[in-house]
């Protein structure tokens, strides 16, 4: 065991292996295939602001980055997103839809990251995700739900970069907060971090592919039917704090053709929410879950 106060170097927890550049590489980017590039840096402050500067360039679509540790990573409403060094995957990717997909259909880009990292994990870490809308990414632990990913979707230049952060081998000392979880706390056959990136990686390239030769509709290409199957939020009631200091009490009941979530209120109505955080309530006005 390394001693707290001793220098951090690639080798310093060996649980924690370094991500191989070269077999990634060569697992992941084919002729022919979405992805274009790949590159694993040490440490940046946020891969998505990385990614977003280097879009203002010249950068073709399915770059991805990879960061060992994040030490400014952000999430929805520019909250931190922290971890130790080598203890999560921490990525993006950018994406250009372009002219084949209308730009209001884009919006579907967080929750098609959301579905394509929740199947391809299923798959090669073996553990049962959910996903609460619009971009956290559940496991179970101990038989609650604890948050062990997010997304965060935006617009640079002519494409949007997309930020995946999951915990994968955070240990109960060292989550961030109570709600948190990680991959090895939900009991994963796998934490092999090459592994899970590979398998995200070609999830989120056959979810894309799907989705754009569909023109980016949600319901020809499955999507919108995939993510209400994998929806926490579906079927509970939910508090949903929006914009402007209000909030909607009801039932989420649905998730539209535009990617929103829809709310069935105390007075009979259904309201659409797209941009909000939501709560999930064990009642109506209960504790949260």
């Amino acid at each position: 065991m390394t001693p707290p106060d001793a220098p951090r170097n690639r080798w310093s927890d060996l649980d924690r292996p370094p991500l191989n550049t070269a077999a990634l590489r060569r697992g992941l980017l084919r002729p022919g295939g979405l992805w274009s590039s790949l590159d694993i840096v040490e440490a940046t402050g946020s891969t998505n602001s990385d990614l977003a500067a280097r879009a203002a360039g010249a950068l073709a679509e399915g770059a991805v980055l990879v960061a060992e540790e994040q030490t400014a990573g952000r999430g929805r409403l520019d909250r931190v997103w922290t971890a130790p060094p080598r203890s999560g995957l921490f990525f993006s990717v950018y994406l250009t839809p372009g002219g084949g997909v209308p730009a209001e259909r884009w919006g579907w880009l967080p929750l098609l990251a959301g579905v394509a990292t929740a199947t391809g994990l299923a798959q090669s870490a073996g553990v049962d995700m959910a996903l609460k809308w619009p971009n956290d990414l559940l496991v179970t632990v101990h038989g609650s739900e604890r948050k062990t990913g997010g997304i965060l979707a935006e617009r640079a230049a002519d494409g949007v970069v997309i930020g995946i952060g999951l915990n994968v081998s955070l240990r109960a000392a060292e989550l961030p907060a109570p709600h948190a979880g990680s991959l090895a706390l939900a009991g994963a056959a796998s934490t092999d971090r090459e592994t899970l990136l590979r398998a995200v990686l070609r999830s989120l390239e056959q979810w894309y592919t799907r989705w754009r030769d569909a023109g980016g509709d949600a319901a020809e290409s499955g999507l919108q039917a995939a993510y209400a199957a994998g929806c926490a939020t579906l079927d509970r009631p939910v508090r949903a704090e929006l914009p402007g200091d209000r909030s909607v009490v009801g039932e989420a009941v649905a998730i539209d053709g535009d990617g929103r979530l829809v709310l069935a209120t105390g007075d009979g109505l259904q309201e659409p929410v797209s941009a909000g955080d939501i709560v999930h309530l064990r009642g109506v006005e209960g504790g949260l879950t």
